[in-house]
């Protein structure tokens, strides 16, 4: 994993020199600056960790830099230094984001102590927006079929190695959940894992999103940035259009990328697990998918088998949902009799863990006391052996394709916001969307979350 990249800014040559060697010596990266015009473009070269900032400083002082760097929000954290100052600086740096303030001449236990806090609570800061980002769910794949007992036996093999993985498998399975396992089990589990979800973020916006962005002073790190000495997660990779998967390929190819509107190339360091629901070698022969791409990706592939053909997991997926929920969403716990462990055993999941996992929600919440075979079978509106009913969308198959995806589409979207009590902020985590994403989405379809009762 990278070590903690720190940035010097101090016009006084012996006193950047002397701070440079001491945290060297501790091991980590550090970069000096005479000013602030200096300081820019070390920014602009790569991501940093953290910024010891001086506040005198002919020019541009180190208070107005601070406050240049803070209307952008500050993506790492900043430590200002003086030998002259005053309360009101300090309390004026704190206000703009400075996480602490030390005095010259700086005491070196002081500088490490701070330094070592500092870096601390922006690892603590990024840990809880990812927690933020995502419903604590499982840790490891659930399972107690031979299929996943030989999954879990290769993930583990991979963690003690930086080698790139390619996860394949039907919507809904838990290749995201795999993707987490595998990165908390890494070599690199102590820096941060950034997801991709390429089918929510609108085309327009995607560079920005992965490479960041240069425009006059203001730079904006994108997600491979924010990965680097993590995980990068690239979730169904197949979804990128041919201009993208190009950039992406020239990008993994050389270890750097170009932010939009800057100049000059920025190293970054991940690991890649990418996962697709769709056949990427077949991708490749039907000219959808770039074959140098696909070769850059599926360096050890994995394959999770879909929930039909593993259905001895079913019992011990629903306990874990069934003790999820109440604890997640305060609801009442529920247990599954032995007829409606067997009814959902016999069911085909066409949604896999990510149909279940509704499912058991649903149930929580409609109903209290034990669940028997009676009520699943109603809540599934058909035989739990027929997988008949998610054939049965409402779509036209005479139309053509367009029209019959927005149809499917609007049904789709109708039948997870009822699910979800009309919820947009709910159906954007089920759907797997970015919540403006969603909004259009259902403007274009002509979906009212207000007048459901209507549709």
């Amino acid at each position: 994993m990278t070590s903690p990249s720190i940035l010097v800014v101090d016009d006084e040559p012996d006193i950047r020199q002397l701070v440079q060697e001491i945290l060297q010596d501790e091991g980590y990266q550090v970069v000096i600056a005479e000013d602030a015009a200096a300081a820019r473009e070390v920014r602009k070269a790569g991501r940093l960790d953290l910024a010891l900032l001086d506040i005198w400083m002919p020019g541009t002082d180190g208070i107005t830099l601070l406050r240049e760097w803070a209307e952008g929000g500050l993506p790492f954290q900043v430590i200002m230094m003086s030998g002259h100052g005053s309360v009101e600086t300090a309390v004026e740096a704190t206000k703009l984001g400075a996480y602490d303030f030390i005095e010259k001449p700086i005491s070196l236990a002081k500088l490490l102590l701070t330094v070592q806090r500092a870096l601390e609570a922006g690892s603590l800061i990024r840990e809880n927006l990812g927690l933020k980002k995502k419903l604590q769910l499982p840790t490891e794949p659930i399972g107690v079929s031979a299929s996943m007992k030989a999954l879990h036996d290769q993930v583990e093999r991979l963690s003690q190695h930086d080698t790139w993985v390619l996860i394949s498998g039907e919507a809904g399975v838990g290749k995201a959940t795999l993707a987490q396992f595998m990165h908390e089990h890494s070599l690199r589990r102590d820096g941060p894992m950034i997801e991709i979800k390429f089918g929510s973020i609108a085309p327009e916006n995607i560079a920005k999103e992965l490479f960041g962005s240069e425009e006059e002073d203001q730079i904006s790190y994108g997600l491979f940035e924010q990965a680097d000495g993590g995980t990068l997660f690239l979730d169904e990779v197949a979804d990128m259009d041919d201009d993208m998967q190009l950039r992406l390929s020239s990008a993994l190819g050389s270890g750097s990328i170009r932010r939009v509107g800057g100049a000059d190339p920025v190293d970054f360091d991940v690991r890649v697990i990418a996962s697709t629901r769709k056949d990427l070698g077949q991708e490749v022969v039907e000219g959808r998918f770039r074959k140098e791409l696909y070769y850059k990706l599926n360096v050890i592939p994995l394959i999770i088998p879909p929930l039909r053909d593993r259905q001895e997991d079913v019992p011990e997926l629903l306990r874990f949902y069934a003790d999820y929920f109440p604890s997640s969403d305060n609801l009442e716990y529920r247990k599954f009799t032995m007829s409606a462990q067997n009814a959902l055993r016999q069911y085909a999941w066409p949604g896999n863990v990510r149909e279940l996992k509704n499912l058991v929600q649903r149930l929580l919440i409609l109903g209290s006391g034990e669940i028997d075979g009676q009520e699943v079978l109603q809540i599934l509106g058909t035989d739990s052996a027929s997988p008949e009913r998610h054939s049965k969308v409402g779509v036209d198959f005479t139309l053509p394709l367009r029209e019959a995806r927005e149809q499917f589409e609007r049904a789709y979207l109708i039948e997870k916001l009822r699910e979800v009590g009309g919820s947009v902020g709910k159906l954007a985590e089920t759907a797997g969307m970015e919540r403006t994403h969603l909004y259009r989405k259902l403007r274009a379809l002509d979906i009212d979350p207000k007048k459901l009762d209507e549709e």
